[in-house]
């Protein structure tokens, strides 16, 4: 842990007038989707269903380009404020006690910050309760029996990043209360208070870790292990023979990939963790020797709790909507209207099971979407806050309305990095209007609607494509994509789980075309566990460009057991998959490409016909050209799915671009041995595979933006999209456009 936990910013917590989220991303005909929604003001909200064409603010664009379907979908609802609950927490049946004998509540504590506050354990029933507290000044125990309450102070500071036993005893009969401590060193201190003349022990109800009161709030932040209740007065382990007096237990290194509790002792029952807490965490026994909680899980048995931590929702129904018989595949949302503002429910129609609609298939990156959902560091210059206003972007612009969880690229109050990501939440980032970077010579979108410059340029050519999610594609595997004669990707699908690459392998091992349409591709790992599919998880490990690392001991995800990170360290190297691979960033500025050999001559010449210039892609939506912000390249040494071409490479970088980590050995020295200025490029490739198909890669996240020539959807970029979409797909020549 580091200083810079202090530097943490703290989040704008305001609420939007009106915000939801859908209990899928996808569905397909005659399925249905559940929306849940919160009114601020309470007031009513309308809600018409609109397939989305252009998602880009931009005026100087294609503009917002939405094909109202009202009739299929047009309803008003009465609205109401649901509640937003941050901070996790366990929470179990309390045990049964004799409310007239002793018993002693204990568990290890590891403060990752000194934060000062927050319930560590409570048992509560009735008028009955007993908590132990973190304050300023140390620890704090309250117990109360109907209307008695007595308080008592442990004073001093606990440290941080190392374990310590906290334990609370009453004892009704001797009218004791005591709260003690035991630190790394074995030493202990101990505070007492006596109790009112009656007073009466709490039995049942129910026992919650890392949160606590009617309302379950003063949320902990810092790692619980072994919270155990016994009879009788004082420290159990003082005496020896500590199972003799053993009430109930509950071991956190069970059940890791969910989000159960298990009891493992006495009298315990099984419990829940709510909003998401971080499992897979070294705790008091962890040696240094293993490094894969699967192997050791008795060295893992603690949980990171924080009350900053944002599940899942678990909103009422607000309404319903069984997608008709009928609809096309493609991009829609719902509009949410009320008096005071309006929202946008994104969600994509797949193609009706064991069919297609379209030769072509858009694989949505919505594992990106995700992680990046609510990324509050977005567009903070106030230059960009007020054009994006002034377009009449999305209101969340700037970090605003951070009241629904952060993103996997944020911190929690402590410092740790955010790994968990829940879709069943509103992610402000995925609409149609939202201006995610700073972008003078562009329109700064990312993600959802940058990919929608895409989805619009189909529109545009006449080509027709069904949708499908990468999470579809992770639960179906590569039968959802052999039947269409070309897959394309949209420009960031940076996130993946074995599932989605194993499919898209295959799907290209057998002859499919492929289409990467973005750079800093199929780079990290992610986790997702049946118990709980609306979540994935990352853990940022072994190198990679990232905002923060995971701890020593901590690089294997909590819900499938493996190593996190990247997946060149698994050898699963992009550019065995694509041709190309990371190689270099930089801000979000970019530059042009320029024509090698294999484009004029060769094999993969047709991709460049009708493009009559060297020097290309020096315009477009995304940073004002078409190789920016984020770029791949090609490497001989880290392979190829078949014979590969260099069709194009980025010229000119901005000086503010450099190569990534994980290309370099030392501050020079590359682990390729080519100079690291000269990783500093985009490759734009063709691949021809052995099984007779095609992959062709652009390099860049930006090229998507440079379809648009800064009057309409034409020039060398679109130009050869069209090509390589018709020939991989068989399409002939355009169709009248749908956008001007």
């Amino acid at each position: 842990m580091t200083d810079h936990r202090l530097r943490i910013p703290l989040l704008d917590t305001r609420e939007m007038p009106i915000t939801g989220y859908l209990d899928r991303l996808s569905a397909r005909p005659g399925e249905r989707l559940t929306a849940h929604v919160s009114v601020l003001a309470g007031e009513p909200f309308t809600a018409r269903l609109q397939r989305v064409i252009s998602g880009d603010p931009n005026p100087s664009g294609p503009g917002l380009r939405f094909e109202d379907l009202s009739h299929r979908y047009h309803e008003t609802h009465p609205g109401v404020r649901q509640s937003i609950c941050p901070g996790s927490h366990a929470e179990m049946p309390g045990p049964d006690l004799a409310p007239s004998e002793g018993a002693t509540w204990s568990v290890l504590i590891c403060l990752t910050m000194n934060l000062g506050r927050g319930i560590i354990l409570e048992q509560r029933a009735a008028d009955r309760s007993v908590t132990m507290r973190l304050t300023d000044l140390g620890l704090r125990a309250e117990v109360s029996s109907g209307g008695d309450m007595v308080i008592l102070d442990l004073l001093g500071v606990l440290p941080t990043d190392v374990w310590v036993r906290v334990w609370l005893s009453v004892d009704p009969s001797s009218r004791r209360l005591t709260i003690g401590r035991v630190d790394a060193d074995s030493r202990g201190q101990s505070a007492d208070a006596g109790l009112p003349e009656g007073f009466e022990l709490v039995s049942g109800g129910r026992l919650t870790v890392a949160a606590g009161g009617e309302e379950l709030a003063s949320h902990f932040t810092g790692k619980i292990e072994d919270p155990a209740v016994y009879r009788g007065w004082g420290p159990p382990w003082s005496g020896g023979a500590s199972h003799n007096r053993l009430v109930a237990r509950w071991d956190f290194s069970l059940s890791m990939g969910t989000q159960h509790v298990v009891a493992s002792a006495g009298s315990a029952v099984d419990g829940v963790l709510r909003n998401l807490p971080t499992r897979a965490v070294t705790g008091s026994r962890w040696s240094g020797d293993e490094h894969v909680w699967r192997h050791a899980p008795d060295q893992y048995g603690a949980i990171h709790f924080h009350e900053d931590d944002f599940g899942s929702c678990d909103w009422d129904r607000s309404f319903a909507f069984d997608v008709p018989g009928d609809q096309r595949s493609g991009a829609y949302a719902f509009h949410l209207t009320t008096k005071d503002g309006e929202d946008w429910l994104p969600f994509y129609v797949l193609p009706p099971c064991g069919a297609t609609q379209a030769r072509v298939a858009f694989l949505a990156p919505t594992y990106t979407y995700m992680a990046y959902a609510n990324c509050y560091f977005a567009n903070r210059a106030p230059e960009a806050r007020a054009r994006s206003a002034s377009w009449g972007a999305s209101p969340y612009t700037g970090g605003a309305f951070g009241s629904y969880g952060r993103s996997t690229y944020n911190w929690h109050a402590d410092g740790s990095g955010v790994a968990l990501s829940s879709r069943h939440r509103p992610i402000l980032t995925m609409r149609p209007n939202f201006v995610f970077e700073d972008d003078s010579k562009g329109s700064g979108v990312r993600h959802y609607p940058a990919d929608t410059h895409l989805l619009a340029w189909f529109e545009d050519k006449g080509i027709a494509f069904d949708v499908i999610t990468d999470e579809d594609l992770d639960d179906e595997g590569v039968a959802l994509i052999r039947e269409y004669d070309a897959v394309v990707t949209g420009s960031h699908p940076e996130y993946h789980t074995a599932g989605t690459l194993d499919a898209i392998a295959r799907y290209v091992a057998d002859g499919g075309n492929l289409a990467y349409l973005g750079g800093n591709g199929f780079y990290w790992r992610i986790a997702r566990n049946p118990s709980s599919p609306e979540v994935i998880e990352v853990r940022r490990a072994e190198g990679g460009i990232r905002l923060w690392a995971a701890q020593p001991g901590e690089y294997h995800h909590q819900l499938d057991g493996f190593l996190g990170g990247m997946w060149r360290r698994a050898r699963r190297y992009p550019q065995a998959l694509v041709g190309i691979g990371f190689t270099a960033q930089g801000p979000f500025e970019a530059t042009y490409f320029r024509r090698r050999a294999a484009s004029y001559d060769g094999p993969a010449a047709w991709i460049f016909e009708g493009v009559e210039e060297d020097r290309f892609g020096d315009y477009g939506l995304s940073a004002g050209g078409a190789a920016g912000f984020e770029l791949d390249r090609a490497d001989a040494v880290l392979g190829s799915p078949g014979k590969l071409h260099v069709l194009a490479t980025s010229e000119n970088p901005p000086a503010s671009f450099s190569a990534v980590h994980e290309e370099m050995l030392t501050e020079s020295l590359t682990l390729s041995g080519e100079p690291a200025g000269d990783l500093v490029r985009a490759d734009m490739v063709y691949v021809e595979t052995p099984a007779g198909g095609g992959v062709f890669s652009v390099g860049s996240i930006t090229f998507c933006g440079s379809l648009w020539d800064g009057k309409r959807f034409d020039g060398p970029v679109s130009r050869i999209l069209e090509n390589v979409v018709r020939r991989f797909s068989g399409y002939e020549a355009a169709a009248d456009p749908i956008l001007p």
